[in-house]
């Protein structure tokens, strides 16, 4: 066949499989869309949005949505209060401060933070953090608000630091260099040049630890009492409170499938999609900015446009992708600067505080330059200590308490009396082959939407709607992506609660960090390497089966390893879709359902009493499952990083 006709024809299957994450986020909107608009068009979208109960199985239901937004936001508010100080000071601290070998220590052990799955913070959260909450402050229970937003800023942690230390570190080093120049003191270069100079960075990492933490289910559902009710006064941080991700956790299971309370479950779907959305959406747009003002490259290299389905790319380009996003766009832009209110408060109050301490003049003499660095040193190096300290109590807390349940044949039997003897043997093997299956399924179709974005098409407004759309996914929470497999997958396509539902489930939801790895990957490969292939006479797929994918797999398997880390330790897109809580059998089909780690951790913790020696050992085998793979992923980067010769 002719080698030219054999490079048209890989572009045009590569251009089919990327229009799959386009295909995938209208999917999953249409899907919310149709179950969540009965309940808008039954009760009003004000009356719905606006309502002030939330009782659906009383003698007369209500649906009223406003305590859980309020519960979303004041959680998250609170968790943004705790984790932004402690997050900018790690991530100054890491790019300013730290030396080169205290650096590769505290980097990896901040992004071992991300790795422990949320059930796992769940159950730390339920079995120590509610305790000590309900003891230290003389509660009748520690299910709160409080208990909710520390678990959620622990785990906004992690995004918050990496942002914002990336946005620091590109900062060119000559605006450093020149204040040092002028005198100024290391402090004051961090303050005044530094930090100013990654403020829209920071931002960014700000609004991408909101969306963290707006999304996230698991850990609050097991932790805030799951009141819906507005606290009062609204300052009381005691009083339970439910969020939206928790009633779609709660409820879902339970209702029946077309009753305007399963209707009502979507249309609060729909709600926090928009609002997930909205917030992504600020972050990218602050993140393209930077990128733009900065003179960061942009995707996009050369390649030759194949040709076909140009009837459909036109059609994608003129109607599919523009007014979609432009109404996306447009709703994050009308929506940016209230989502980037908080950060500015924020910003201002450090301003003043910082002015007031350093720069107001009868201060000025107390606090001396060589002093206020100093007392800013200490303070820095006392946030970076207090996230290895948090970072210590949970693994310490989970590995002391789950030793013991360690043995042969926990990890070898089936579960029996209800989890609270046996082992869990059917739960690790369910684990591994949703992961295995979810995997089968992302990674080609990542690996060829990269290949296309990279490769095989310039910068234009259909990668741009590609790359937009890869975007959304990935803001999108797990919780959703639970709603769209059962919606789609369950009860559209009749699968069932089955182990294929689970795969594909996960399979979309780790999507988006293969693409995005993978292009990073293909993008750090230098033209020269294309060049010099072309100039020996290969074709474009020649060059780049040969020539680009060989030094480019390194990033390719760190995206794979961060993927499976991710599907390991998810429980929201496999409750509704996969699994169930015991079965003494491996799966025989893909049309059975399967057991999982994190859903039988979830159960036993919340519905089993008198198997606390089984949670911990669930917990710490689920928690060194997930935590090698993302330790396997540090050293791929690592062992890329010093193999790298150009």
């Amino acid at each position: 066949m002719n080698r030219r006709l054999v490079d048209r024809l890989i572009g045009e299957v590569l251009f089919a499989v990327a229009l799959f994450a386009i295909a995938a986020v209208f999917f999953i909107i249409a899907f919310l869309l149709r179950d969540g608009y009965q309940i808008f068009m039954d009760a009003g979208v004000w009356n719905f949005i606006g309502g002030v109960q939330w009782n659906p199985a009383g003698e007369y239901p209500s649906f009223g949505a406003f305590p859980l937004i309020v519960g979303t936001i004041l959680v998250m508010a609170l968790a943004m209060v705790i984790a932004v100080p402690l997050s900018i000071g790690s991530a100054i601290y890491i790019a300013e401060i730290a030396a080169p070998g205290t650096r590769a220590v505290i980097k990896p052990a901040v992004e071992l933070l991300a790795g422990i799955p949320s059930v796992v913070y769940g159950f730390f959260g339920l079995i120590l953090l509610t305790d000590w909450i309900r003891i230290a402050f003389g509660q009748p229970s520690g299910s709160s608000w409080l208990a909710g937003s520390i678990l959620l800023a622990i785990m906004s942690l992690p995004t918050i630091t990496s942002v914002a230390e990336d946005a620091i570190s590109a900062v060119p080093r000559e605006f450093g260099e020149g204040s040092l120049a002028l005198g100024a003191s290391h402090w004051q270069t961090i303050r005044n040049v530094i930090v100013p100079g990654a403020f829209s960075g920071i931002s960014a990492a700000i609004i991408l630890g909101m969306g963290r933490a707006i999304g996230e289910t698991m850990a609050v559902l097991m932790v805030t009492g799951n009141a819906a009710i507005i606290p009062e006064p609204l300052t009381n941080i005691f009083s339970p409170i439910r969020t939206l991700t928790g009633t779609l956790g709660i409820e879902m299971g339970e209702v029946a499938f077309g009753s305007l309370h399963y209707h009502a479950l979507f249309g609060i779907a729909v709600i926090l999609l928009f609002i997930t959305l909205s917030v992504n959406g600020a972050a990218m747009l602050i993140i393209r900015r930077i990128q733009g003002t900065q003179g960061l490259q942009k995707p996009g290299p050369s390649g030759i446009q194949p040709g076909g389905f140009r009837r459909m790319r036109n059609l994608m380009n003129g109607i599919a992708l523009k007014w979609p996003f432009t109404l996306l766009a447009g709703a994050g832009t009308a929506f940016l600067p209230l989502l980037l209110a908080p950060p500015v408060l924020v910003a201002r109050l450090i301003d003043g505080i910082t002015s007031i301490c350093f720069v107001h003049q009868p201060l000025k003499w107390t606090f001396h330059p060589r002093s206020a660095q100093k007392w800013a040193f200490c303070l820095i190096s006392l946030s970076v200590l207090i996230v290895l300290t948090i970072l210590g109590v949970i693994l310490s807390g989970i590995v002391v308490n789950g030793a013991g349940a360690i043995s042969w044949e926990f990890l070898t039997q089936s579960p029996r009396n209800l989890g609270r003897e046996g082992g869990i043997f059917p739960a690790i093997v369910g684990t591994l082959y949703l992961v295995g299956g979810a995997l089968a399924i992302a990674l080609p179709v990542g690996i060829a939407t990269a290949l296309y974005l990279i490769e095989y098409t310039a910068d234009n407004a259909l990668t741009r709607g590609i790359r937009t759309a890869v975007d959304l996914l990935n803001g999108m929470p797990s919780i959703v992506f639970g709603l769209f497999g059962f919606a789609f997958l369950v009860l559209f396509l009749n699968f069932g609660v089955s182990l294929i539902a689970g795969q594909i489930t996960l399979g979309l939801m780790i999507l988006p960090t293969i693409i995005r790895t993978t292009e990073e990957a293909l993008r750090s490969i230098p033209a020269s390497i294309r060049e010099g292939s072309y100039a020996v006479g290969a074709t474009k797929w020649q060059t780049v089966w040969h020539a680009v994918l060989p030094p480019a797999m390194p990033g390719i398997m760190t995206g794979a390893i961060l993927s499976i880390g991710r599907a390991a330790g998810e429980t929201a897109p496999i409750m509704f879709t996969a699994a169930v809580f015991s079965s003494r059998f491996l799966p025989s089909s893909l049309s059975e359902p399967v057991m999982a780690l994190p859903y039988h951790l979830f159960i036993l913790t919340t519905n089993v009493p008198g198997a606390t020696d089984q949670q911990f050992g669930t917990a710490l085998v689920l928690l060194m499952l997930v935590l090698s793979i993302y330790l396997a992923a540090i050293l791929v980067r690592w062992r890329y990083q010093w193999a790298k010769v150009f």
